[in-house]
């Protein structure tokens, strides 16, 4: 009965603990995981990029999108997408120029893969091959667009990247179709 007691009590005081400390703990990772990465994939974005953020519902499923701002109007979005690597999840951070429809670039936002490997996926030598892509781009299979080499030995995590700019690239129309401007 004394355990079970005290068992209550810890579990009540630390679902209280994350209750008070969920926004916070949301804002620092805005802060210095994702506000780092959508600065690099909107570069050239005239305004605050965390402040002009907007949680929208695409096909029953609510999305961060970053608006990026140039003369005051929107210009590009970025939001993340995930796909799978060797090591288990890759969130990746995708842009998008709206008037061209190219993609700003990308930033891998997290990852498990294994270091030295497959966590080349972050390296810029990867990640800028996917700057000025056309979202019509065509992927083989799996892997990535033809015009796009995987990492050699970082197979799976190249792909996984690719996964993520494919689910990325399916969500993109019903996003434009959003009115941003507000």
């Amino acid at each position: 009965l004394v355990l079970c007691l005290i068992c209550t009590v810890c579990g009540l005081t630390l679902s209280g603990y994350r209750q008070v400390t969920a926004e916070r703990i949301e804002n620092q990772i805005l802060l210095n995981v994702q506000g780092p990465k959508v600065n690099l994939v909107l570069e050239g974005a005239e305004n605050d990029l965390l402040q002009d953020r907007r949680k929208i519902t695409v096909n029953g499923k609510k999305i961060l999108v970053f608006i990026g701002k140039k003369g005051g109007k929107p210009w590009a979005v970025a939001y993340e997408t995930s796909g799978k690597g060797f090591g288990g999840t890759i969130t990746v951070m995708v842009g998008y120029d709206m008037a061209v429809n190219n993609l700003t670039g990308i930033q891998v936002v997290s990852h498990k893969e294994t270091p030295g490997i497959g966590s080349r996926v972050t390296e810029e030598q990867f990640t800028k091959r996917f700057r000025g892509l056309h979202i019509d781009i065509k992927f083989a299979g799996e892997g990535c667009p033809g015009q796009i080499d995987a990492i050699s030995g970082a197979t799976y995590s190249s792909h996984g990247v690719c996964e993520a700019i494919r689910k990325s690239l399916a969500l993109y129309p019903e996003i434009r179709k959003v009115e941003l401007d507000s």
